[in-house]
This record gives structure tokens, sequence and C-alpha cells, in this order.
């Protein structure tokens, strides 16, 4: 389990804070429920081009394809299929 630790930290006349060396790099939210409170925390950003595969039916539809390339192909019947094709 975490542990809560308290730091003090000093804000620059920049405006800025550091949180270590640790964080260096990393996307951080920063929620500010009331003045002079705020609560951060780590995340990582989808790009909306690629948003579309966090959603339930592209994710599960991806679930069938990598399912389907791990599984052993079946025997087709090729003669089936030719009459399918061709409407009788």
């Amino acid at each position: 389990m975490n542990k809560s630790r308290l730091v003090a930290n000093q804000v620059g006349v920049s405006g800025q804070i550091s949180l270590g060396k640790e964080y260096a790099g990393r996307t951080v939210l920063i929620d500010s429920s009331e003045p002079g409170v705020w609560v951060i925390k780590t995340a990582q950003t989808i790009p909306d081009s690629e948003l579309w595969l966090h959603q339930p039916e592209a994710s599960a539809q991806l679930d069938r394809a990598l399912l389907a390339i791990t599984e052993s192909p079946s025997a087709a019947d090729l003669d089936a299929l030719e009459q399918q094709l061709s409407g009788t």
C-alpha cells in the first residue's frame, strides 16, 4: 500500500514547482477543487486519432481479431463457398 507523504515546495517566481526527477517527462493532471488546493496525478494521454481503439465496440473487434490470428485455421469447404458465391 502506498504511504501518503507531505512535501513542502516553494513556487518559483515563474509559477513553477518541481515534483522531482522521477516525474521528469511525465504527463500529470492537476485538479484544483478550490483555491490553494491541488491534487496532482500522473496520467497517460491517448492521441485523438487513436481514441476510437478504446471504445467498447472497437476493443471487442480487436480482441476477436487477435484471437483469430492465434487459432489454427479450420478446413474450408470450397465447394460450398463456390455455390454460395455463384448464388446457386
